[in-house]
């Protein structure tokens, strides 16, 4: 049985699409004829159907982690209630407002009908499914333990997006001072400055040094800001093209985790990240190097990444987790000694567990810390230079009282 998307007339006349699970196509429109709809288009869903494979329906985007996690927080409810998963996807269907949700749940409960696997279901969505997320699914069905990690799966799902707001969130308004500040200045310059400074050329009196370096810097923004953005965002599209080249990108991530402030929000995001994925997955009976390999993915920074991947080389070999890390120097110290204790005691998956919480906690820590700092200096530093723009329109008018006096 396989899953269709539509596009009908309903009874009273009104658009309506869905979806809708039957055999085949035919059956599927016939099936919305029998229920009053007028069909206007069905298609099936399939999200990763070959390019030019009929007219099937794709997704084209995930949905979001916030999506996501509430998604897998309800199956994880309804699964603990007893509810067989056939039914509790169908009850997430009826629950869920959100349309692309409802289709991905509709495709992978029609492939669950069909008599695939939880996991080899959600495969066919890869681009709304990570990796790490699969993998879990994997091991609970495998192990038995599916609603066990279904709950740890949602934890998982919503502090990984907590952190991810906690740090976007921390910084919008810096960026909003950051924006309102240059906008300010800009418009001082091009507006405020030559026509306040077109008042003192008349009086042929040379201007001090500050007024000419503003009005240099003023007819410099006026003649040339649209060469100014094209170059602004000719570096863009040039730094991000050469970013994609795995080589420099892995020279630049190395770069940032040597400066001072970022290097070490960098190095914690990372590695909570890290330690939260093998928490779980160690957890849930997953291999320590297939865990290894899957933490891998979950991290951005392509140094630690590496690192983490040379560790599971190590680990193949005999080395301890704890000493594989440590070689590296990029993971922090605390994270180490609670891997050789949880090494030692056999309690591998709660000392990670702990690590990430930590990690977490001096993250949040850190960037609130920074982003208090950040915000006044940023007032600062725009007082600042509005005070050295006022000085340069006030020193003419200060030499000339002079003159006159």
């Amino acid at each position: 049985m396989a899953a269709f998307h539509y596009k009908a007339f309903d009874g009273g006349g009104q658009v309506v699409q869905g979806v809708v699970e039957a055999d085949n196509l035919r059956l599927a429109r016939q099936q919305l004829r029998e229920s009053g709809f007028t069909v206007l288009d069905a298609q099936a869903i399939a999200q990763d159907a070959p390019s030019g494979a009929g007219k099937a329906w794709r997704f084209r985007r995930g949905i979001s982690t916030a999506q996501l996690g509430l998604m897998t927080r309800q199956l994880a409810t309804l699964l603990e209630a007893g509810l067989p998963l056939e039914q509790a996807l169908t009850a997430l269907i009826e629950q869920t407002e959100a349309e692309q949700v409802r289709r991905v749940l509709a495709g992978v409960r029609a492939e669950v009908l069909a008599g695939n696997s939880l996991a080899k279901s959600m495969e066919r969505y890869g681009t709304v499914f990570p990796e790490i997320y699969l993998a879990l699914v994997r091991a609970g069905e495998s192990s038995g333990n599916l609603v066990e990690v279904m709950v740890k799966l949602a934890d998982y799902t919503e502090s990984r997006h907590a952190l991810q707001q906690k740090v976007g969130i921390a910084f919008v308004y810096p960026a909003i001072v950051t924006v309102v500040a240059l906008s300010v200045v800009t418009g001082l310059l091009i507006y405020v400055v030559p026509q306040v400074a077109g008042v003192f050329q008349h009086t042929k009196q040379a201007l001090p040094l500050l007024t000419r370096i503003m009005l240099f810097i003023s007819a410099l923004l006026q003649a040339g800001w649209p060469y100014l953005l094209l170059a602004s965002a000719g570096a863009a599209f040039g730094a991000r093209a050469l970013l994609k080249q795995e080589a420099l990108r892995f020279r630049w991530h190395a770069r940032l985790l040597r400066l001072p402030l970022i290097g070490r929000l960098l190095r914690g995001i990372n590695t909570a990240r890290m330690a939260s994925t093998l928490a779980i997955l160690a957890g849930s009976g997953v291999p320590l190097l297939t865990a290894l390999r899957e933490a891998a993915r979950v991290v951005a920074n392509l140094p630690m990444r590496r690192a983490l991947e040379e560790a599971a080389l190590k680990v193949r070999e005999g080395v301890t987790l704890s000493r594989a890390l440590a070689a590296s120097g990029l993971f922090p110290p605390i994270l180490v000694h609670l891997i050789a204790s949880g090494e030692s005691s056999g309690k591998l998956d709660r000392m990670l567990e702990r690590a990430a919480i930590q990690q977490e906690r001096e993250v949040a820590g850190f960037v609130s810390v920074l982003t208090a700092l950040l915000e006044p200096m940023l007032i600062l530093a725009m007082g600042v230079i509005v005070l050295i723009i006022v000085l340069a329109i006030l020193l003419p008018i200060v030499e000339m009282n002079q003159m006159v006096h």
